[in-house]
């Protein structure tokens, strides 16, 4: 581990020192208290325009409020708003029973004519949904009765039903809240069928959602959530330690980092969950760039990268090593490729093969007069990405590439993803459900970082034809074929740099029970949860 990365985690230990040790001699029990009805949850976010068509929102308060026709679980699909559903015309045509008694939390009914609505609204804006094949591939929609819709496709579409159950944008609100019979301008209420309604919103303060008490389903056992924003993590870690904040919840640092949450595992004051790996963690290289074009340099950078020390030093053994972009467990995945391991050796061969000899008395490697210089952009609020970051810059120097690395707020970062200015740049897969089909399907947008990073492919126009095919081949046998591939190909050319598979990580107070993971990082099951008056 570098003399930076190891110096930054202690700066941190006098803060957990402080946070771990304030802890006075419990209370005499004196009665057995009621159980808390309302949680307190600690967000670096505000929930913002949380639209269920639309991006700006965050994902875990839409989810609270909106449902889809089915959902995504570890068995599988299963029946939502839809109790169940038939496929015919090979694959081109679904048919969705709805559910009946479902009403929006503003008293509209949900019906077959709802579902049309916030389907038509979504296509309306189809250009912004693109990303999502399924909007590409939607041909029409009909409301056959009041409980039966049809969706018909221009094509078959394999991953239909996965993505009519994620987050967004296929979730439904009433079409009472519709602005000029849509949704793509905003909406003027958040009714949806969901267990929870926004009763309170207080803009980069707090949201307060109550338990719906029309709910189709099960009632939530807790009354109300509170999301408190609180950009600060040490703020939320004292927050917590003070009894203000039940529940962290988040994945990749943005909600607690692994440092803080190793600690809070050790000191046992606190429950700590991990989810399954989820998502895949990587280092993009842009190909489009004049050095990082270089195959031979995007080959070095790979075999110079310590990811085991990064898994067992920087993420504290929380997070698998990665060999590949994604894990084996992701469907599609399993696959042999041949893993770039490190091997200082093979990295400087590489670099003296492209002609950048090492400049001794520099300290880096030089090529007709010019420096082996590279830029790394990552998210500065994430203080998980800028350790690792450090440690890349010095794993990059042993090989003689000085390696700028550059934090930027978030809204620049994801700026730079779009013009596709940078040599490398932190990234994170969505994770299953999106993993594979929905996020390879994002490398054809030209908003995305990955699209950027290989528009220097020699095979890009294939590339996109290739991930166009798998998405619409119906024979799963051609379709793994096709996935294989695709990523046999984009392993050669080395565009990303696997590090590790992240998980999503919990922290709460021991009196809080019910507390899981959905399949998707982005989902937080409030629904679950309840206070044990006895802990």
């Amino acid at each position: 581990m570098s003399l930076i990365t190891s110096c930054s985690r202690l700066l941190l230990l006098p803060l957990f020192l402080l946070f771990l040790g304030c802890q006075g001699k419990p209370e005499e029990k004196k009665s057995t208290p009621l159980a808390k009805t309302e949680l307190s949850y600690a967000s670096t976010k505000d929930i913002r325009n949380i639209n269920p068509h639309l991006y700006g929102g965050e994902m875990a308060a839409q989810n609270m409020l909106f449902e889809p026709l089915v959902i995504n679980t570890p068995e599988g699909i299963k029946p939502w708003l839809a109790t169940s559903w038939e496929i015919k015309d090979e694959g081109t045509t679904y048919l969705f029973h709805l559910r009946k008694g479902v009403k929006f939390s503003d008293g509209e009914p949900f019906n077959a004519l709802a579902v049309k609505k916030n389907i038509d609204a979504i296509l309306e804006n189809r250009s912004r949904h693109a990303w999502l094949e399924l909007v590409n591939a939607i041909k029409s929609t009909e409301a056959l009765d009041e409980h039966t819709f049809k969706l018909s496709l221009k094509n078959p579409y394999y991953p239909t039903l996965i993505e009519l159950a994620l987050t967004r944008p296929f979730h439904f609100i009433s079409p009472a809240s519709f602005i000029d019979g849509g949704t793509k301008n905003g909406v003027k209420s958040y009714a949806g069928t969901g267990p929870w309604i926004l009763a309170e919103h207080e803009k980069n303060s707090y949201a307060l959602f109550k338990a719906n008490p029309t709910y189709w389903g099960e009632k939530p056992r807790l009354e109300a959530i509170r999301w408190r924003v609180m950009p600060d993590h040490q703020a939320i870690l004292l927050a917590l330690q003070k009894s203000e904040v039940d529940l962290i919840f988040g994945a990749d640092g943005d909600m607690v980092n692994i440092d803080a949450f190793n600690a809070l595992q050790k000191a046992q004051k606190y429950t700590t969950l991990l989810s399954d790996p989820i998502a895949s963690r990587a280092i993009l290289l842009n190909t489009k760039q004049p050095l990082t074009g270089d195959v031979r340099i995007r080959e070095a950078i790979s075999h110079a990268i310590d990811k085991e020390a990064i898994a067992k030093g920087i993420l504290n053994g929380l997070e698998t090593p990665a060999s590949s972009l994604f894990s084996p467990s992701v469907p599609y995945a399993n696959i042999p490729l041949s893993p770039k391991k490190l091997d200082l050796h093979q990295a400087k061969t590489k670099l003296d093969e492209a002609g950048w000899m090492m400049d001794e008395k520099l300290g880096y490697r030089q090529k007709e007069g010019k420096t082996l210089s590279l830029r790394l952009y990552y998210n500065i609020n994430n203080a998980q990405e800028k350790s690792i970051s450090e440690f890349v810059q010095s794993n990059l120097k042993s090989i003689g590439i000085d390696l700028q690395i550059i934090g930027e707020e978030k809204q620049a970062f994801l700026d730079r993803q779009k013009n596709g200015d940078f040599d490398l740049q932190y990234s994170l897969s969505w994770g299953i459900p999106y993993d594979p089909q929905s996020y390879l399907s994002s490398w054809r947008m030209a908003t995305h970082g990955d699209y950027q990073a290989q528009l220097g492919l020699e095979r890009k126009a294939w590339l996109d034809e290739s991930i166009q095919k798998v998405l619409i081949e119906p024979d799963r046998e051609k379709r793994q074929a096709l996935y294989t591939e695709i990523l046999t190909y984009i392993d050669q050319q080395a565009v990303y740099v696997p590090l590790s598979y992240s998980r999503t990580k919990a922290v709460f107070t021991p009196a809080l029970q019910g507390v899981s993971f959905n399949v998707s990082q982005y989902e937080i099951p409030f629904e679950k949860m309840f206070f044990d008056s006895k802990k």
